[in-house]
């Protein structure tokens, strides 16, 4: 049976493949499941420091939800769908963006409806020249449904995400990087090469911190700032007594007088 969600080791750098590249890597169930296992078992894996998240092939990264599949669920009524569809898809969204390890989507290509999902969740975005984005549920007379009437807002500003939102329309990945939906966009051939760039820049920095980073923004995000700034108060109680954090602060004084100005 093919593996729906290969994973490769790369010093530290867990390398998660979505693996159905002849229906475009498509969210099914099963793959969306399998998804929640892998980052289940890297959460809990201190060797795997972060981890890239890219789509099998040369077309996708993901096109969305498997729509035969989902057409199944809405058949059978809205607690069915709601149930077998939605909440899944949410759940995995709200997964990868408070996941406590850095996550960085590698958008190889189609990143639609749930592709484009996922890219709103994760923590960071690299993009291939060759990327494609769109938010086309309107043009199935529905919403998304995995979180990005809520996220794409968030990220891009109310106006322009309506845009996308209520035309269905694909863009570039130029545009994506503007309204902030990508970090940057590399050839297609750097793609993987640039992701994993990132995450060796990011996993440098000790683990706790990178966690208390992630939890902070996260959940701050949503907050008042008043409230956000508790968040960010109790992430950094949470290492104040650690031995990284008194290693970070030994190795700070330690530094020349104008290596330690300059940071």
């Amino acid at each position: 049976m093919t593996e729906l969600i290969p994973m490769e080791l790369r010093d530290g750098v867990a390398l998660l493949t979505l693996n159905r590249p002849d229906k475009l890597n498509a969210l099914s169930y099963a793959l969306i499941d399998r998804l929640m296992q892998r980052l289940d078992a890297i959460e809990v894996d201190d060797a795997i420091r972060a981890v890239i998240l890219t789509g099998a092939g040369e077309r996708a990264f993901s096109a969305g939800a498997d729509i035969a599949e989902f057409s199944g669920s809405v058949a059978h009524g809205a607690d069915h769908a709601v149930r077998d569809f939605v909440r899944r898809g949410q759940t995995m969204t709200a997964r990868l963006e408070s996941f406590s390890k850095p996550v960085i989507a590698a958008v190889n290509g189609l990143a639609y409806g749930g592709g484009c999902e996922i890219t709103e969740a994760v923590h960071l975005a690299v993009a291939s020249e060759r990327a494609r984005f769109a938010k086309p549920e309107i043009k199935l007379a529905m919403p998304p449904t995995f979180g990005g009437t809520q996220r794409l807002p968030r990220l891009a500003g109310r106006k322009r995400a309506l845009e996308l939102l209520l035309t269905g329309e694909p863009f570039s990945p130029d545009h994506a990087l503007a309204i902030g939906l990508v970090n940057r966009v590399v050839p297609h051939g750097d793609l993987l090469s640039a992701a994993d760039a990132l995450a060796r820049q990011i996993i440098r920095h000790p683990p706790g911190a990178v966690a208390a980073v992630i939890t902070a923004a996260t959940r701050g995000l949503n907050l008042s700032i008043d409230e956000g700034l508790l968040v960010e108060r109790a992430q950094f109680a949470m290492l104040a007594g650690r031995e990284e954090l008194s290693r970070g602060l030994a190795e700070w004084r330690s530094r020349p007088r104008d290596a330690a100005q300059t940071g």
